[in-house]
């Protein structure tokens, strides 16, 4: 066994020591700084919670068939089932946030994957479309916690100078949760049905949760030795509407209210739940290759994410790298939606590109914490994540209500199908909201990446 390996068995020992005899802390200033390993193992349990999360979240775009088909349901009724998700997520982000700064991502984030867990697995043994809708629901509402709760983590247990990084890499977990509810879930579904493969996704789920209970702790403890390099909070215990209002007082976050939300709403729409069956109806491809497609967009935009995160620290800014990004974003999504037919291989490129490009919007976490004082970062963070979620939430099913409203009447195996036009129509919402949400990025105030006292 190496040196190392035998210090940090030395610091866990002396950390669940510390713990089991529920010390006070003296003072902020007293705490060992981790091992970077265990600093990642930590915060890779809320990470794992959001990685579930993401997967409960764009599941149905692979299941939109047999969600239709299950339940005798259209594109508005399958866009509202899949938005129900967004609506209690996004519901829940400030009570979250306020929540993480009063008791901690502990106790949040085991909870939420247990409840999750419940709403999983009562989406997949619903008998008719009310209790599918409230299981999602259920799971909705649950994971809310867990990209607030992760960011705290980061907080806590990692130096300020990692946020925007960490940020990035917590999309990443969630990008690989999609991918598991692209291709594979959809080879499950194939193989044994959806239902079989939700009550699996519960399971998993369920064992998260005992596992973070297990594992994760709101900071690395009060141990005596040298003074922590991490960003740990003071927890607020004042009264959480005076602490909303505190932050809703700052023009940063009122803005990012609105402006990520068409960014992450324009790629959760289109990947999360209509790209597939655009892309299989007027692109000619196979359900599995479109699953492939739209995966391959979200992995593309997670990827991106850390490395922008690092760049608006390196450059020492947040506003210059989103509006360069949203520019962008904007050209390739017009040429996603508009382009006529080409090969796969430049079809494949402009995917990459556009989430390559829609990756700016991980800037706006450490844009908005540096915005407020550092105690309020969970409230922060729920309000912008709450900003975040409302493009989903709004997007998935009015466009499931225009590609309704424009129905031809077109059936395919019992599921409607919609034109090109339609499509169009539906989707150039997707590119007002990044319109919109460039406009409103010049009137943010620029922080250069320096963390309000």
């Amino acid at each position: 066994m190496g040196a190392g390996a035998t210090l940090d068995i030395a610091w866990c020992f002396s950390y669940f020591r510390a713990l089991y005899l529920k010390l006070k802390k003296d003072s902020m200033t007293n705490y060992a700084s981790p091992p970077t390993r265990l600093a990642w193992i930590v915060w890779g349990m809320g990470a794992l919670f959001y990685l579930m999360g993401f997967f409960h979240r764009v599941a149905p775009v692979v299941m939109t068939a047999e969600l239709m088909q299950a339940f005798e349901i259209g594109a508005m009724e399958l866009g509202t089932l899949s938005a129900l998700y967004f609506y209690a997520y996004v519901a829940m982000q400030i009570p979250t946030g306020i929540l993480a700064d009063i008791w901690g991502p502990r106790y949040l984030l085991s909870t939420g994957a247990l409840v999750a867990g419940c709403g999983a697995l009562l989406f997949a043994m619903a008998p008719n479309l009310f209790w599918a809708g409230l299981g999602r629901f259920l799971v909705g509402a649950s994971v809310a916690v867990a990209f607030v709760g992760t960011l705290k983590l980061a907080t806590s247990w990692f130096p300020p100078h990692y946020f925007a990084m960490i940020a990035g890499a917590g999309l990443i977990a969630g990008i690989a949760g999609a991918i598991f509810a692209g291709v594979p879930l959809r080879l499950l579904v194939d193989s044994v049905g959806w239902r079989p493969g939700m009550l699996l996704a519960a399971v998993v789920t369920f064992g998260l949760s005992l596992l973070i209970w297990l594992v994760v702790r709101d900071n690395p403890g009060p141990l005596k030795g040298e003074a922590v390099k991490t960003s740990i909070e003071v927890p607020q215990t004042g009264n959480p509407l005076k602490n909303f209002l505190s932050v809703m007082g700052y023009r940063n976050i009122c803005l990012f209210l609105f402006i990520p939300g068409g960014m992450v709403g324009a790629v959760l729409t289109f990947s999360g739940l209509w790209g597939v069956p655009f892309l299989t109806t007027h692109h000619g491809l196979s359900p599995t290759v479109a699953a492939a497609l739209t995966t391959t967009l979200m992995v593309s935009w997670a990827l991106a994410s850390p490395i922008a995160g690092k760049l608006s620290d390196r450059i020492g800014r947040r506003k210059p790298l989103y509006i360069v990004g949203s520019m962008a974003a904007i050209i390739c999504w017009l040429l996603v939606i508009y382009i006529p037919q080409v090969s796969f291989t430049i079809m494949a490129i402009l995917y990459i590109l556009t989430g390559i490009f829609s990756a700016c919007f991980i800037t706006c976490f450490a844009h908005a914490k540096e915005s407020v004082p550092v105690g309020l970062s969970g409230t922060t963070t729920g309000i912008v994540n709450m900003g975040i979620m409302l493009g989903p939430t709004v997007l998935q099913p009015t466009v499931g209500w225009i590609l309704d409203h424009n129905w031809n009447g077109t059936l395919e195996n019992g599921v409607r199908t919609y034109s090109l036009e339609a499509y169009r129509f539906g989707f150039s919402l997707m590119i007002g909201w990044l319109v919109l949400g460039l406009v409103l990025l010049f009137f943010s105030h620029e922080t250069y990446c320096r963390q309000m006292e």
